[in-house]
């Protein structure tokens, strides 16, 4: 997965957009929907983060979002403490929002992707077998503050079949089907998140 860089244009697209509209973050949406939120950093390796965001029933959890994230090579100083605290394991969307950055995801591909019959990883985490096509979003998130903006991370989710489907994606999120990467770069995103159940 590589990182997408916007002209300045689109960055002042964001700050506009930005001032005006209150984005739902992934962790409130998910409380909202199954009562309860949890972020779980399953690795954490040279600039590429992966997550388990789930809910809990009973002594229950099951992941509703697997993300990969990318961050940008380059940090600016000005979110140093709360780039510090997402890299410590707390969720990105509700530190920066804490910390009151406007957040903004610049959509760069809506699909789905489909798990094997064979176990994964992320077919365990979210307690699905055998083949599921679950829905797939990646963006780029922005943070503004003070009239300026900063490409943070290209980030890469897949969604639980009863949390979000790609029909819920489009209605959601702007997305131009004629802007959707190649299908070498799904493929690489995909081998991201369908990685064999490791064998203890």
């Amino acid at each position: 997965m590589h990182n997408v860089h916007f002209p300045p244009s689109v960055l002042a697209a964001v700050l506009s957009a930005c001032a005006t509209e209150s984005v739902i973050l992934n962790s409130e949406r998910i409380e909202r929907r199954f009562g309860s939120y949890g972020i779980e950093v399953l690795a954490s390796e040279a600039g590429l983060r992966r997550s388990n965001l789930f809910s809990v029933d009973g002594d229950t959890a099951t992941c509703r979002t697997y993300a990969v994230v990318q961050f940008e090579e380059q940090h600016d100083e000005r979110y140093d403490d709360a780039h510090s605290r997402v890299l410590a394991g707390d969720s990105i969307g509700a530190t920066f929002k804490e910390s009151g950055w406007g957040i903004e995801k610049k959509t760069m591909y809506i699909g789905s992707v489909s798990l094997p019959e064979s176990r994964t990883e992320v077919g365990d985490l979210m307690r699905l077998t055998g083949a599921v096509d679950l829905a797939m979003h990646v963006y780029q998130l922005v943070l503004s503050r003070d009239d300026v903006a900063f490409e943070y991370a290209t980030i890469l989710e897949i969604h639980h079949p009863e949390y979000l489907s790609q029909r819920d994606l489009l209605d959601l999120y702007e997305y131009e089907a004629g802007d959707a990467l190649p299908s070498t770069d799904l493929a690489k995103l995909a081998a991201l998140v369908l990685r064999p159940k490791k064998r203890n």
